[in-house]
């Protein structure tokens, strides 16, 4: 039997389906909303539904925005001719808190894992290829997390952009095998974009 409410019951239940959210999380989530007032929990509320509904993917990296296209994207300061290729947007994020890197991503939305059933049409990979046709790129900076799905998804993004004739980098080993990106300090990540290296069998520049 419960020791709480069906109500609480339901909520603690519901917030520890969040990521890195266990049931004792979940408690104490609930004891401060229930601690705080009214008004906190129905801004809090309202905020989650506003994000639910207003929050997108850009139409062209796939970054998440507010509108059809992302600031970064529509950024004129950006250098357009590299594009740095990620799996997730929070790992955009991570990387803009370095403040080192200037060019544009492409957010695949995930990585290969065969056994998840996650292919190469469940990402956004089609998508990077006609930018790289249609605009003028000469750098693709493999980003992926150094574990087992981002290395084969860089092994895979390799061997496709390889026609392409265009600079194929993948970022420094500073980052250490099997974490991911997101947890990675800034000057990690800074000096893991300074350090990337052509990977064999891409273009390389003019």
């Amino acid at each position: 039997m419960s020791a709480y409410s069906d109500l609480i019951t339901r909520l603690i239940k519901e917030l520890s389906k969040l990521p890195g959210i266990g049931t004792k999380s979940a408690e104490r989530i609930v004891f401060h909303l229930l601690k705080e007032k009214s008004d906190y929990g129905r801004t809090l509320g309202e905020l989650i539904l506003q994000v639910k509904q207003r929050s997108f993917f850009c139409r062209q990296c796939h970054h998440l925005t507010e509108a059809e296209i992302c600031h970064i994207c529509q950024d004129p300061a950006r250098d357009a001719s590299t594009i740095c290729v990620v799996e997730d947007p929070k790992d955009v994020i991570s990387f803009e808190k370095t403040g080192s890197y200037r060019g544009l991503y492409h957010v695949l939305l995930g990585a290969l894992s065969p056994l998840d059933g996650i292919g190469p049409g469940e990402l956004k990979i089609q998508d990077l290829i006609r930018r790289i046709r249609e605009t003028d790129v000469k750098e693709v900076i493999l980003a992926t997390n150094s574990n087992t799905e981002g290395e084969t998804t860089a092994l895979y993004l390799l061997r496709t952009l390889k026609p392409l004739g265009i600079r194929v980098t993948r970022i420094a080993r500073g980052l250490p095998v099997g974490s991911n990106i997101e947890y990675a300090d800034q000057a990690t990540l800074a000096q893991a974009l300074e350090g990337r290296t052509t990977l064999q069998g891409s273009g390389s520049p003019d």
